[in-house]
């Protein structure tokens, strides 16, 4: 589905990303790991549109892609969730969610603000898409609920919940499971699983905690210092002794 071809990304002098490539395969959840400061949030920024790397090609579907803005990226197909929660926290549980079938309205501003006709049509059918998001993620009794007032874990679950009112094909999780405690990193692990099963999305997913990345993917592609140290499956990848001293440490006695 996606191929990352020799990417180099720099800030200024910071070489943030160095000639790193991998592929993403369709149907799979694909993790990206790594210490942090590795890389991988600016690697989920180039997928979708926020960067633009100064060296490699991003391909999507077959073709390669010029350089987007991240709406257009989200036009072809690709949403995502953010390290920091980013809702708006005034608006409720169903009005968040609504607004990731934004790119799935067509009817004109005028239209909308008077609420007849084809927009009338098209809100409902967009709801009824949100409501069945809603039910598979459990949230039903916390719909009309503004997302302010919403313990850390539903507002991740919220979240998970507007990135997939998009339809995506290709679903960019950055560390979905950051901050929560046992019971609710099962749920959410639960609920990935079943997105990437039930919906048929392909996932790339950041995370820190190795127990959930051994268990929910498919293959994992390491990072360090900007350059890429593993790619393969999940056992390969535990038993490498690069990987390994990137995480633990090494003696230099």
């Amino acid at each position: 589905m996606m191929e990352m071809k020799n990417i180099t990304l720099r800030f200024g002098g910071v070489v943030a990303i160095k000639d790193i490539s991998f592929d993403i395969r369709e149907g799979e959840i694909r993790a990206i790991i790594g210490p942090n400061g590795a890389g991988k949030s600016s690697m989920l920024n180039i997928i979708s549109g926020f960067y633009v790397p100064q060296e490699g090609e991003v391909w999507f579907n077959g073709a390669r892609r010029a350089p987007l803005r991240p709406y257009e990226v989200a036009g072809q197909g690709i949403a995502r969730t953010f390290q920091n929660i980013a809702l708006f926290e005034g608006m409720s549980v169903l009005d968040n969610i609504m607004t990731g079938r934004l790119t799935h309205m067509k009817s004109g501003l005028f239209s909308q603000a008077l609420w007849y006709g084809k927009a009338a049509r098209e809100e409902h059918e967009n709801r009824e898409v949100v409501e069945k998001i809603i039910d598979f993620l459990e949230i039903q009794n916390i719909r009309k609920t503004p997302v302010g007032r919403l313990p850390y874990g539903l507002k991740k679950r919220v979240e998970l919940g507007r990135a997939l009112a998009a339809e995506p094909k290709l679903l960019l999780l950055d560390e979905p499971m950051a901050g929560m405690n046992v019971e609710e990193k099962e749920d959410m692990s639960r609920f990935i699983l079943d997105v990437n099963d039930e919906y048929g999305t392909t996932i790339a997913l950041i995370e820190h905690d190795m127990g959930v990345v051994m268990d929910l993917s498919d293959r994992v592609v390491v990072m360090d210092y900007g350059k890429k140290i593993g790619d393969g499956p999940p056992e390969e990848v535990r038993t490498s002794q690069a990987v390994i001293d990137a995480y633990l440490g090494v003696s230099h006695d």
